[in-house]
């Protein structure tokens, strides 16, 4: 990468300003922390960095192909920018990310989005810079979507935050969940080496970041391809022994590999925020087998009971998806009872989205999409009322807030609690974003909790 890095850096040194790159990330966290890590091989070959799309010489969009509307979003974006390119020749476009990964787009935008220069794939931010010599010495649309190596910590992020930071722990999925393309488009589960983990945590820490987020499509089943195994929890333990006053959250764990090892190390590690974010899916045990999620509502509520039984209203929050090809109002109230059995402080639910390309895609669905959203208003009013009454439970208490933004009120902060709750509180010190404080709540509502600081 280094040589192709230099001859770039040539390319692009004989402008009179250094070009500007402009760079929209699609979807997920990890799609994020992928984005951040394009950035800086783009600020590592001479680029500046630009938040206007306008004022940009390359432009890159880094995409999501977890559901068809949004890939249809895309396609969208991306036709707009031929009125770019024809105002801009030398405009240099490109389109990467999970959407990129599939043969079947790089066919498409190459024969119908002649302004796209270079596609790439998930696996290959690290040719990027022999992408763009291809592009700037050829004149010719460029792509690659092969696999390469997983690690990536030779590349520098350059962060979109100066106190909250991803860490990437592993890539691609095994898992296989029907309705889910993320193993074709992201591979399958390769482990970072720890000691890089520790290595990339500690330089946060050491920068003062105050939340470091692992990332990971399952993140439970981190180490099982290393040479010297180590599992999520001894990962977890060694990141909470470096020094620093940073907390460490992640995502995303699945229930078939939650064990009570995990749980215990959370509520033993001091620097572990005490929430789990633990994605039911569905409280069907016929739909979670259709879903191919490996688990079934006993062995989830194994989990939800084991974590209660240390700490009775530890914070949990889940996904949820109504109306599964097939579905039944008496599937669906099986998992609005889990919904009211576990009392979730938080639920990210979704109407089942066809994904062309999963094995759910090609069942044939006789559940009305009229039913699927009369479902979804049940589902939310039903977490309307049980985060109603359950927040309750943190007025009095005084909570580790780290805040993040104004809030949409005049003159007050808005954070999260370790506990993953938006907080609130009356604040006219903005230098207080980016830093962690106590606050004493107050007051709680459906969907927040306000406080003051101590």
């Amino acid at each position: 990468m280094s040589n192709y890095k230099e001859m770039v850096k040539k390319i692009l040194g004989k402008s009179e300003n250094p070009p500007l790159c402009y760079l929209h990330s699609f979807g997920c966290q990890q799609n994020v922390s992928d984005g951040e890590k394009i950035l800086g091989i783009f600020s590592e070959i001479g680029c500046g960095i630009t938040s206007d799309i306008n004022s940009a010489d390359i432009i890159i969009y880094n995409t999501c192909a977890v559901r068809e509307n949004a890939e249809n979003r895309v396609y969208g974006m991306i036709g707009e920018l031929k009125h770019m390119k024809e105002q801009k020749p030398d405009l240099i476009i490109g389109i990467c990310g999970c959407m990129a990964q599939e043969e079947k787009n790089v066919s498409k935008i190459r024969s119908t989005y002649k302004q796209v220069d270079l596609v790439f794939g998930t696996h290959a931010l690290s040719e990027i810079p022999r992408l763009l010599y291809e592009v700037l010495t050829s004149h010719k649309f460029v792509s690659d979507i092969s696999e390469y190596g997983v690690s990536s910590s030779e590349i520098r992020a350059v962060r979109s935050s100066g106190f909250k930071a991803s860490v990437p722990i592993m890539y691609g999925c095994d898992n296989f969940c029907s309705y889910c393309i993320v193993p074709y488009v992201r591979g399958r589960e390769k482990s970072r080496e720890p000691n890089d983990v520790l290595d990339e945590v500690r330089e946060l820490a050491e920068n003062g970041y105050k939340e470091i987020m692992l990332l990971g499509q399952n993140v439970n089943s981190y180490g099982k391809n290393l040479e010297n195994y180590i599992n999520f929890s001894e990962l977890l333990r060694k990141i909470n022994e470096i020094d620093g006053d940073f907390r460490i959250r992640f995502m995303s764990p699945h229930p078939k590999d939650c064990t009570s090892e995990l749980i215990d190390t959370i509520l033993e590690c001091d620097k572990v925020c005490k929430h789990l974010h633990l994605p039911l899916q569905s409280g069907s045990n016929e739909i979670l087998r259709k879903m191919n999620r490996r688990y079934n509502v006993e062995k989830y509520m194994e989990i939800v009971n084991y974590v209660r039984s240390k700490v009775p209203d530890f914070s949990l929050s889940t996904d949820i998806i109504v109306g599964f090809p097939n579905e039944t109002y008496e599937d669906f109230l099986k998992t609005k009872e889990i919904v009211q059995k576990v009392k979730y402080d938080n639920i990210y639910s979704f109407i089942y989205s066809k994904r062309t390309g999963t094995r759910a895609a090609e069942i044939e669905d006789s559940t009305s999409d009229e039913d699927k959203s009369r479902w979804m208003t049940e589902l939310l009013q039903t977490q309307r009322e049980i985060s109603t009454e359950h927040y309750k439970r943190f007025v009095g208490r005084t909570l580790d807030v780290l805040f993040d933004s104004e809030s949409r009120h005049d003159g007050m902060l808005s954070g999260k609690s370790d506990e993953f709750i938006i907080v609130e509180a009356p604040c006219a010190d903005k230098k207080l974003i980016g830093q962690r404080r106590k606050v004493k709540i107050t007051k709680a509502f459906n969907w927040a909790l306000s406080g003051e600081i101590v």
